[in-house]
């Protein structure tokens, strides 16, 4: 990724990286008002949640959205080699596929992730950043999608 892109995406995640539970909270609450049928994937001790309130306020679940962050951070960390990343976002692939998500869901998390973006950063999302994240999930999702297929 060039220069530009990389500085956008670094310094839009210093705003959000201040508090990742809330944001993340805001990601997934979206997540579950576009894609209701994720919500039955999550289950802890083999308990199911009522509802998407009742499932975001879980410590389970808050667990679940901290590592979904520290995956991102990681993304943004590495953003101009990615590629050392692929391993183990080949491994997350293979881990969500076991437990049923499908690889179209992703891209519903992704219209999620810029929906956080933008109500965390409010004017500060411009096109030119909105672009930069959209170019970075996209290989971020193509690297796990390896693990959808097996290899």
């Amino acid at each position: 990724m060039e220069h530009p892109e990389t500085e956008l995406i670094r310094q839009s995640w210093l705003a959000v990286s201040r508090s990742p539970v809330e944001h993340g909270t805001v990601l997934f609450a979206r997540l579950f008002a576009l894609e209701p049928s994720l919500l039955p994937l999550f289950q802890y001790n083999g308990r199911q949640f009522s509802s998407p309130e009742d499932c975001l306020s879980s410590p389970e679940f808050l667990d679940h959205i901290r590592k979904v962050m520290l995956v991102i951070d990681a993304a943004v960390t590495k953003v101009e080699d990615l590629s050392s990343l692929g391993e183990y976002l080949a491994g997350l692939g293979r881990k969500h596929r076991a437990v049923g998500v499908s690889l179209c869901s992703f891209s519903t998390v992704g219209e999620s992730l810029l929906y956080m973006l933008e109500k965390c950063l409010g004017p500060d999302f411009t096109p030119a950043t909105r672009a930069a994240w959209s170019q970075l999930y996209g290989a971020v999702v193509q690297a796990m999608s390896r693990g959808w297929n097996g290899e």
